[in-house]
This record gives C-alpha cells, sequence and structure tokens, in this order.
C-alpha cells in the first residue's frame, strides 16, 4: 500500500509541475511569445513530439519542468522573443505559474471540502470548556473565535496554532457573541493539558458545523486555501527569525513519505486518498507563495528584476543585455539546486 501513495505522490507532483509550467505556457502563447519547448520533468527524454515551432517532452527525472521561451536568457533577434514582449506580458508570462498552482490548489481543496465535510462545515464555535480553566469567566459556550492576538481565525483546527504563537500564554481574543464581536483581554490559556490521545489541549472543544450549502462550501475552502498560504509567510518568518529550525525544513522524499504515512494511516482507502488531496492542496498553494518571493531564479524575483531593468532601460535609453539577468538567475538556481540536495539527502538519512 505505500508503494502506492508514493506513485500517487509522484503523480501528483506532476500535476502541480504541469500546472505550473502551463501557466507560463499558455500566457506566453497568448502574448506571441515563441515557445521552443515544453517539458515535464528534468533530464534525457523518454518521450517528445514537435508540433509546430514547440517540442513537447516527457523526461526521465520526476523533478521540475520547464517551459523554454526565445530569448528567455539571452539575447534574441527573434521579434517574438520573450525579451522583445511589453514589459506587461512578461509579468503576466512570469507570475502566471503561480497563479496557476494558486487555482489548482484552490480546485483541489474544494474537492476535498466538498467530500469530506458531508455534514456541515466546522466552525470555531466553543462547544464546551473544562471547569477550573481560569479562562472560563470570559470566553462562554457558543462564542466564536474571529481574532487571536490580532489574526483572524478563518477555519478550525487552527485555534491552538495561534495560541502556541504566544508563548507567555496571556492572549487578546476577539470572539463573536450574539452576532457582535466583542474583544476579550488577557485572556490566560496555556497549552498544559494532556488529553486521552496524548495531545496537548486547552481545555476548549469546537464542535459546531454550519448547515452544508455551495456558498459554505466555497467559503470555507477559500478561507481555507488563505489560510495556507498565510502559514507559508509565517514559517519562512519563523525561519529567517530562528523561530523555527532549518532541520524542520523538508523537501519532496520528506513530503513522499508524510502523504505515503497519511495514506496508510487512514482507516479506508477513500480516507487516505482524500487526506493525500488535502496534502496536495496545501503543497500546490505552497509552490505558488514560494514562487513569487523575490528571490532569483523564482518567478518572484525575476518579476522584480524584470521591473528594475525596464526602470533602468528607461533612464539609460538602451536595452541590458539579458544574459546578465540569466547569469544571475543561474547562479541562484544553482544554489537552489544545492539546498534541494541538502534537504534531499536529509530526507532520505531521516527515513532510516
Amino acid at each position: 500500500m505505500t508503494v502506492f501513495y508514493i506513485l500517487i505522490s509522484v503523480l501528483a507532483f506532476g500535476v502541480l509541475i504541469l500546472a505550473h509550467e502551463f501557466g507560463h505556457f499558455i500566457t506566453a502563447k497568448l502574448s506571441g511569445v515563441k515557445v521552443n519547448e515544453f517539458s515535464l520533468f528534468m533530464g534525457p527524454a523518454i518521450w517528445k513530439k514537435q508540433k509546430g515551432e514547440t517540442l513537447y517532452a516527457l523526461r526521465c527525472i520526476p523533478l521540475g519542468g520547464y517551459c523554454a521561451m526565445e530569448g528567455e536568457d539571452e539575447g534574441s533577434e527573434d521579434p517574438r522573443a520573450f525579451g522583445n514582449a511589453k514589459v506587461w506580458q512578461r509579468v503576466i508570462i512570469l507570475v502566471a505559474g503561480a497563479t496557476m498552482n494558486f487555482i489548482v490548489g484552490f480546485l483541489m481543496m474544494l474537492l476535498f471540502v466538498g467530500i469530506y465535510f458531508q455534514h456541515g462545515i466546522p466552525t470555531s464555535t466553543v462547544t464546551s470548556i473544562e471547569e477550573g480553566r481560569p479562562f472560563a469567566q470570559q470566553i462562554q459556550l457558543g462564542d466564536e473565535f474571529y481574532k487571536i492576538n490580532g489574526r483572524r481565525v478563518l477555519v478550525r483546527g487552527y485555534e491552538g496554532y495561534f495560541l502556541d504563537r504566544n508563548p507567555e500564554g496571556v492572549h487578546d481574543i476577539v470572539v463573536i457573541r450574539d452576532g457582535q464581536k466583542v474583544l476579550l483581554e488577557d485572556v490566560t490559556m496555556k497549552r498544559d493539558y494532556v488529553g486521552q490521545d496524548g495531545s496537548l489541549l486547552y481545555g476548549l472543544s469546537f464542535g459546531h458545523f454550519e448547515e452544508r450549502s455551495l456558498g459554505s462550501v466555497l467559503k470555507y475552502t477559500y478561507n481555507e486555501c488563505i489560510n495556507v498560504g498565510r502559514i507559508v509567510w509565517l514559517t519562512l518568518g519563523d525561519l529567517f527569525s530562528g523561530r523555527e529550525s532549518v532541520k524542520n525544513v523538508t523537501g519532496i522524499v520528506g513530503v513522499v513519505d508524510v502523504v505515503a504515512q497519511a495514506g496508510t494511516q487512514s482507516e479506508t482507502v477513500g480516507l487516505g486518498l482524500l487526506n493525500v488531496l488535502y496534502i496536495f492542496a496545501m503543497i500546490s498553494i505552497n509552490l505558488g507563495v514560494m514562487n513569487l518571493l523575490p528571490i532569483p531564479a523564482l518567478d518572484g524575483g525575476r518579476v522584480v528584476t524584470l521591473l528594475i531593468t525596464a526602470a533602468v532601460e528607461k533612464l539609460l535609453g538602451r536595452k541590458i543585455d539579458p544574459k546578465y539577468e540569466g547569469y544571475l538567475n543561474g547562479f541562484f538556481m544553482i544554489l537552489l539546486i544545492g539546498l534541494m540536495l541538502l534537504i534531499t539527502f536529509k530526507d532520505v538519512w531521516n527515513l532510516f
């Protein structure tokens, strides 16, 4: 069964990569930019076919993929080269990959929510409070958590995550009570209680479900996707601040291992596939966010470089050779590949 989920993971990663590169591909075609090759995965080609001006290929190493446009990282006299397209067209082409990851992530999450929550949409409404808790005089049954320490609670299940971010255990919480937003200041809540299943709890339960409808499903899906993107940003900030260790960063091998465990530990194959669907919905959104980071070699970095180059060219009145941007992107690409290899080595080492 583990092999089954590994194969599912490889297929899912292929779908996410294909969607990303298709975003670049279709916007390039619509913008009149010449696409020399559209490839899924890397390495020697297993299958390839020339159709018109574009070579379509499937390669043997299931990592990455690319949409190779004419004049993308070097000068070209072709009027349909990437570098000769208008600045706004190039920006759209560059961000289209991440946009497709957001769209695919949303559709995956929508499918998950639509299937998984058959009996209602979960909310952050308090349905039980353990006796003796110091906050029992402030939080009431029926209160819906709206904000925790200034951060919006978008979906149920992340209340503890946002409470954990304040280790002192004293919080400002906004709840919705009788249809009104109520600010509860200096609420003492610490994760110091061990439940019967071994999990740490706060002494609260959230067992309320909203009636299922098209609107509630779409709203929950949207909120879940926004929440996933927000967690990515918070985690990146934690890495830079030292709050989170780089040792906890995982790569493709680690993700496949997590997916295999989530699938095999599920009660049924159907539930296992749903869990895998949820994980890859999050991964797709993660890919979208990460690709928009202003780091050279990533789409976000290329957009920043493009805008700076366009401004400099306007001031100088002459065109800058795109090979310099290519050198910069190539250098950072080598660094990113090296980082990926180190993370992969760590993940493989941890498996044993």
